[in-house]
């Protein structure tokens, strides 16, 4: 199956420092890859890459057959690209359901030409947008509290909006940052699911993590960092057999 996301040849540096050497990589739909390696290997920094908050000094980002490395961030989200980040960024004072209505890809409020000269299917498109909002909050188990304000959440419902948000914009690309680091229990479970649920209707993910018991229990693949470079990639048991990877991954990881 072609790959719905793919790298190739990507490069940056920032001074001396370089954090994308050469990087190639592709993202098939359904799959769920881990991107694992020591802290400062470039994990986060390729996401950046791809999603458009810093740009490559050279290669190349393709998403279903389109270039999109000289594209905003915006538009890339426009195309199918969804991410949540380290920790949990949210809009603390709004509502949750308002949250998630703020990472909806065609939200109508957003235009306020359309909604003066077609109010009516403005209305229609508000209606769906709040529908597929609830939806989402009833799959990290946060319906409840979609009227509560964002800074009334724990850190680990914090996490779970994060995910929703990125599910609101209905992407075919979904990049996880670190989506279990410090949670457990309830939460684990309720988005560890959620990552199933969106492999299994064809979404490309992708997740940096540093909980190796997680990635071997819920990726089909792995693809491992290190300064920059991907070293290897293939089956996360595999990688974590490589007496050189494992050195470099326990010496170095938090």
């Amino acid at each position: 199956m072609s790959a719905i996301l793919q790298v190739i040849g990507l490069r940056k540096r920032f001074g001396g420092i370089v954090v994308a050497d050469d990087i190639t990589l592709g993202l098939r739909p359904g799959e769920v890859v881990g991107l694992i390696g020591p802290n400062g290997a470039g994990k986060t920094s390729l996401f950046n890459l791809i999603t458009g908050v810093i740009r490559p000094d050279s290669g190349t980002i393709m998403m279903d057959g389109v270039r999109i490395d000289t594209l905003r961030l915006s538009e890339r989200a426009q195309m199918g690209i969804a991410r949540t980040w380290q920790h949990a960024r949210s809009f603390p004072s709004l509502t949750l359901l308002d949250n998630l209505l703020l990472g909806a890809r065609d939200y109508p409020g957003d235009s306020l030409l359309r909604t003066l000269l077609q109010p009516g299917i403005s209305r229609r498109m508000e209606a769906e947008a709040e529908q597929r909002a609830m939806q989402l909050l009833e799959r990290v188990r946060l319906a409840h509290k979609a009227h509560d304000l964002a800074s009334d959440l724990s850190y680990g419902q914090q996490k779970l909006l994060g995910m929703a948000r990125a599910l609101m914009s209905e992407g075919a690309c979904l990049l996880l940052d670190e989506p279990m680091a410090a949670v457990e229990g309830r939460t684990y479970a309720i988005m560890r699911e959620v990552i199933e649920q969106e492999a299994h209707r064809g979404q490309a993910v992708c997740i940096v993590e540093h909980n190796v018991g997680f990635i071997r229990d819920l990726c089909s693949r792995g693809v491992f960092m290190a300064a920059g470079k991907v070293l290897a990639d293939g089956p996360v048991d595999e990688l974590m057999k490589m007496k050189d990877l494992t050195a470099l991954y326990f010496g170095a990881a938090a």
